[in-house]
C-alpha cells in the first residue's frame, strides 16, 4: 500500500482554511466507542484478540470499497483496538470530486495538488460529527465554516455508513452498543506522513499500555 500511495496522493504542507472532504486524498481516521468501553476484544501479549463485534468492525471496514465503488475508495493500514478503530481511507478521483480533487501528475515530474483554487491540505487532527444527514466538518480555531455546502460522497458519509452498519449488527449481541458521536480525521500530506501513520497503526496493539485511548474515560 505504501508503494501505491507514494507520489500519488501528495499534499503540500501549507495549512488550509477550507477543505472539501470529497476531494481525493488519504485520510487517517480514528473512531472511539462511547465512553471508550471495550466492545471489540482485548490486547493479549501485544496482540489484539478480536471478539465477535471486533470481527464485525474489521469485516465491515474491509467491505467499504466494495459497498461504495462509485467513490473509488482504497484502504491503507487499519486496526481494531479494544475501544477504538484506526484506519487510512483513500479517496481516488471520482465523479463527485472531479472539479476539485487530486489533479495527478502535471507531466513535468510534479503534481498539481488539490483544490480548484490551488488549495492545500492541513495537518491538524480534528473532530467531525457523523449523526446528521449532511454533516460538515466542525471548524477548528484556524478554520471557518465549510464553504462547499451539503456534504455527501465524502469522508463523513463513508464513516457514517460504516458506523451505522456496525451498530445495527453489534446491537444484536449487545443492545447498548454505541460509538462516540464524533470521529477524528487527519489529512495525510506526503509519503513520510503516510509511512509514519501506517507504522503507528501496525504497532498500536504492542503500544497499547501507552495509548491515549487506554482504559475508559
Amino acid at each position: 500500500m505504501t508503494e501505491k500511495y507514494q507520489n500519488k496522493y501528495r499534499i503540500p504542507s501549507a495549512r488550509l482554511q477550507h477543505w472539501d472532504y470529497r476531494w481525493a486524498g488519504a485520510y487517517f481516521i480514528t473512531i472511539c466507542t462511547k465512553d471508550r468501553l471495550h466492545y471489540f476484544g482485548e490486547i493479549e501479549n501485544g496482540k489484539m484478540i478480536l471478539n465477535e463485534i471486533g470481527k464485525m468492525v474489521q469485516n465491515e471496514w474491509r467491505e467499504t470499497p466494495k459497498i461504495r465503488p462509485d467513490m473509488n475508495l482504497d484502504l491503507g493500514e487499519f486496526v481494531v483496538m479494544p475501544n477504538h478503530f484506526h484506519g487510512i481511507l483513500i479517496i481516488g478521483e471520482n465523479e463527485y470530486n472531479g472539479n476539485g480533487g487530486y489533479r495527478g501528475n502535471d507531466g513535468n515530474g510534479g503534481y498539481r495538488g488539490y483544490g480548484g483554487n490551488g488549495g492545500y491540505g492541513r495537518d491538524a487532527m480534528h473532530c467531525v460529527s457523523t449523526p446528521t444527514p449532511t454533516p460538515t466538518p466542525t471548524p477548528t480555531p484556524t478554520e471557518t465554516t465549510n464553504q462547499f455546502g451539503p456534504q455527501r460522497k465524502n469522508v463523513a458519509s463513508v464513516i457514517r455508513g460504516f458506523k451505522s452498519s456496525v451498530t445495527k449488527n453489534a446491537r444484536v449481541i449487545i443492545p447498548d452498543f454505541a460509538w462516540q458521536p464524533r470521529f477524528y480525521d487527519h489529512i495525510i500530506r506526503d509519503d513520510k506522513s503516510f509511512k509514519t501513520i501506517s507504522n503507528y497503526i501496525i504497532n498500536n496493539p504492542e503500544n497499547w499500555d501507552n495509548d491515549k485511548f487506554y482504559g475508559n474515560l
